[in-house]
């Protein structure tokens, strides 16, 4: 299953705003959130991959899903569920050949020409995005556009999650659109993860079917 509430631990977000990684984490998981993904663009130091190793910890002892962004080996190293792609990172072909059939693997478009494409790919969901502006992105794709999900959606049987500018206040327009899941980053705080949690299950998730 694809939690509806996917949020990301956005190591270059959370500096920007004086947060500690595995403090965030270690929020998200024991307020419930069943997925999580650690997003890292710098340079994967010993520090950072004590990190993600200790995140994964968290996530495996709560019951829940831990997806490392762009590193297929860093994702086994530490044992993740799963590794998210995107456009500039390993083709979804390469990064399932290196993780097998049995972890989860996503990838990230941003249009409609993306999102066909993405559906042929050996991935067990999709994201589609930035839905809106948002803040936690540097030179960020165009925006996709809410009123443009419907028919996105229609493109591709897997999962879909949305994201970028996702956050509680359109997550009901999200979901009611076509959206399965949620991936949010600044919108996500301490003060609101419960909110999160509580908000998302409003329907059966969606099943992914992994390695197809």
């Amino acid at each position: 299953m694809l939690p509806f509430f996917y949020p990301l631990v956005d190591t270059g977000y959370l500096a920007k705003i004086g947060t500690d990684p595995l403090d965030f984490a270690r929020i998200l998981a024991q307020a419930g959130a069943r997925i999580a993904q650690y997003r890292h663009k710098g340079e994967f130091t010993r520090d950072r991959f004590a990190e993600a190793e200790a995140i994964a910890g968290l996530f495996r002892e709560a019951g829940a899903l831990f997806i490392v962004n762009d590193r297929a080996d860093i994702a086994l190293a530490v044992g993740a569920d799963g590794v998210h792609v995107g456009r500039d990172d390993l083709a979804p072909a390469d990064a399932r050949r290196i993780v097998g059939p049995d972890l989860l693997l996503g990838c990230s478009t941003h249009n409609a020409e993306q999102l066909a494409a993405a559906d042929a790919q050996p991935v067990d969901y999709v994201a589609i995005g930035p839905m809106f502006g948002t803040r936690s992105k540097e030179n960020p794709e165009p925006v996709v556009g809410i009123e443009n999900l419907p028919a996105l959606r229609r493109l591709t049987g897997k999962p879909l999650a949305a994201i970028g500018g996702v956050s509680l206040e359109n997550a009901g327009e999200l979901l009611a659109a076509g959206a399965d899941s949620l991936a949010a980053i600044s919108a996500v705080s301490a003060a609101n993860v419960a909110d999160w949690v509580r908000l998302c299950p409003l329907r059966e998730t969606r099943t992914v079917n992994r390695g197809q």
